[in-house]
């Protein structure tokens, strides 16, 4: 197979999107908890405003609350309703090496681009054993694109500049999504010419700043609330138009604040109904409920997410006519 994506692709807002879910998806008799409706609606709108590449089921994407079922439907809906307009990257995070292969060739067969590939996190897994696992899965699926998910609250540590060096050579991996902190810009350093390493989008205008030719995309799990303003912000910082670029991103930052309540760890805890909340805020799509187990979050953190949602609703319409 011959890549279609390369790191040199990877630029721009990569939006990650949650999995819409039907009015009873909270409750463990729910058979098929997708709303394809919303999904539908939801990719249309990520993708008309201008959002560059698609991304799905990480965390509050709910890849571990899916049945697998539900995930290959979901999964074939976003690739069939974006019709190759942006590069699709579906998510496959199992906890084993082996599902998450079959799933990875399940995704391209139903039309995705690419692959969001998160390591097993039953127990975590040392450098060896994570430069093993990306080795596996681009042996077992050569020529398919694929970007790495670091989130070290969810897979039990951050992956080390060592290990990234060890993985930066395989043509298949051209991105890494990071949950940014103070390893962000040495790991951009080391090895952000041959992995495109994804800051969040209150980061983004920061970093690009000191590496323009290398920060050339951020994620954002934002763009189901409002991708007008996030599609904006992209076009300033890939022109290097950096006072619009700031003036925008200010906004950003201030739309997020509420949803974090001042303690990250809180939040990571409680992310997915917190995100939930967020979704609901906005007012963008009918994001449902959030799946089991995951369905409670204190109600402070609720209401934080929601005002989240609100500030962005509110950018949405600031931005959605001019762009």
């Amino acid at each position: 197979m011959t890549m279609a994506i390369t790191r040199a692709d990877i630029r721009g807002i990569v939006g990650i999107v949650p999995t819409p879910a039907t009015d009873d998806a909270d409750d463990w008799r729910c058979v098929n908890s997708v709303n394809v409706t919303e999904t539908e609606k939801m990719v249309e709108q990520v993708v008309d405003a201008g959002i560059e590449i698609v991304m799905t089921t990480g965390t509050f994407g709910e890849c571990a609350s899916l049945t697998h079922q539900e995930w290959l439907q979901f999964s074939a809906c976003v690739a069939e309703t974006i019709r190759g307009r942006a590069p699709f990257f579906a998510g496959v995070t199992t906890l084993n090496t082996r599902d998450t292969i079959a799933r990875g060739r399940e995704a391209i067969d139903a039309g995705a681009d690419g692959l969001f590939v998160g390591r097993p996190m039953w127990l975590p897994l040392d450098d060896s054993g994570v430069v093993r696992f990306y080795r596996d899965v681009t042996e077992a699926l050569p020529g398919v694109p694929v970007v790495i998910y670091d989130n070290p609250a969810a897979f039990k540590g951050k992956i080390s500049v060592d290990a990234y060096q060890q993985l930066a050579d395989t043509p298949e991996i051209v991105a890494t999504k990071h949950a940014g902190g103070p390893a962000l810009e040495g790991d951009i350093e080391a090895f952000g010419d041959k992995v495109a390493v994804l800051p969040l989008d209150s980061d983004w205008v920061r970093v690009a700043k000191r590496f323009p030719d290398r920060a050339t995309a951020c994620w954002s799990g934002n763009v189901a609330c409002a991708p007008s303003p996030l599609a904006l912000l992209s076009r300033a910082v890939l022109s290097q138009d950096w006072a619009q670029a700031d003036d925008i991103s200010e906004q950003v930052n201030w739309a997020l604040a509420p949803q974090f309540g001042g303690d990250m760890s809180r939040f990571m805890d409680y992310s997915i109904p917190v995100g939930r909340g967020r979704f609901r805020g906005a007012g963008l799509i009918d994001c449902g409920p959030s799946r089991p187990p995951y369905t409670h979050a204190p109600a402070d953190m609720v209401a934080g997410g929601e005002e989240t949602g609100r500030r962005w609703a509110a950018l949405e319409q600031k931005y959605r006519a001019s762009r």
